[in-house]
């Protein structure tokens, strides 16, 4: 096979036969190959070229593994619980984690499965604000999202806002909601998340609670975004004016969009946020909803500072779907489904350096 397609081998270190029997069965499950080295020029190679490194905790004070550079991805597997001058040899060696078997089998299982996948690519962000309350950012992100899909994850970022399944139509769906995902840290299953989400035509929806209300910690938003987004599913993100310290992942977007009432005042308050200083919403583009006698689209891009991406007109519609709890019209001829698919274009493009 050429190298580019030879399937990739997490190199296994041990010479503890009870614990190569565990690991070989689990890595076989996982449909992967194993390397075994325990020294040599084999060693060196394959901990370079490994895409999971398992130490056995039999080698964690041999002078060989303790040689070795620090590197990502390296586990220690033991059979039973280390003592302390084993976490420090796991510590020092630049572990990850150490996995005690049998109990920490299926947290193994999952990651020698995801070490050994093709490579997915990392799927796509947006995150959509308003400029003011009322001016129509959720309904947007809705509408961009039922546009794009399948394969796109719709990430509610307003815990007092009732929920963005409600707008979609979507408030009985089966699936985790923010009260269950708001004690997430780091990495989390990207496959595993989409698949406890509720869906909603194509849209993988993680939504506020109406009965349990409560913040949306920085970091659970992270690892939920950067979970499903490491599954290769695009995200659309809807952030509220008040969203707090969510710079990180405004920074990382790959498009971010101010939904901004034709109003003087909306469009200062947008102004505001795109020059305050060090702000992630400074290459920001425009959405400029249309108000009886307010400002033009050119108007507003010299107040605000920022182009203007797309005009979205009056829909007489979109109110009494809404109530009906009916998901938003996205057909190519309704207003809101043709700013959604300016949206889109805009977002699928190349990325253009900042």
């Amino acid at each position: 096979m050429p190298a580019s397609r030879v399937p990739p081998r997490p190199l296994v270190v041990s010479s503890d036969e009870r614990l190569l029997d565990d690991l070989l069965r689990l890595l076989a499950t996982a449909g992967a190959e194993p390397e075994l080295a325990t020294g040599g020029p084999a060693l060196r190679r394959a901990h370079r070229q490994a895409p999971l490194v398992l130490v056995g905790a039999d080698l964690l004070g041999a002078a060989v593994v303790r040689a070795l550079p620090r590197r990502p991805g390296v586990v220690v597997v033991a059979g039973q619980d280390l003592p302390a001058a084993g976490w420090a040899a796991a510590v020092e060696l630049g572990a990850e984690r150490v996995a005690v078997l049998p109990g920490d089998e299926s947290w193994l299982l999952a990651r020698s499965t995801a070490a050994v996948r093709a490579p997915v690519e990392r799927g796509r962000l947006l995150v959509v604000s308003g400029a003011c309350g009322g001016a129509g950012a959720s309904t947007l992100a809705a509408a961009v999202a039922l546009t794009a899909a399948p394969g796109v994850a719709l990430v509610d970022g307003d815990p007092w806002g009732a929920g963005l399944d409600l707008l979609l139509g979507a408030e009985r769906a089966e699936g985790l909601r923010w009260p269950e995902l708001a004690g997430l840290r780091g990495r989390v299953d990207g496959e595993a998340l989409l698949a406890a989400l509720p869906d909603v035509a194509g849209v993988s929806v993680v939504a506020a609670s109406r009965s349990s209300p409560g913040g949306v910690p920085e970091e659970a938003l992270i690892a939920v975004v950067d979970a499903a987004r490491s599954a290769g599913c695009a995200v659309v993100v809807d952030l509220p004016r008040d969203a707090g310290d969510v710079s990180a992942v405004v920074a990382d977007a790959d498009l971010g969009v101010l939904v901004v009432p034709a109003r003087l005042r909306a469009a200062t308050a947008a102004r505001l946020r795109v020059e305050a200083p060090e702000s992630s919403w400074a290459t920001a583009q425009l959405i400029v909803r249309q108000v009886s006698g307010g400002l033009s689209c050119e108007e507003v891009a010299g107040l605000v500072g920022r182009p203007v991406l797309a005009e979205l007109g009056h829909d007489r519609g979109a109110s009494p779907r809404g109530e009906r709890g009916e998901p938003p019209q996205v057909s190519a001829r309704s207003p809101l489904g043709s700013v959604a698919r300016r949206v889109l274009a805009a977002w699928q493009a190349p990325a253009v350096p900042r």
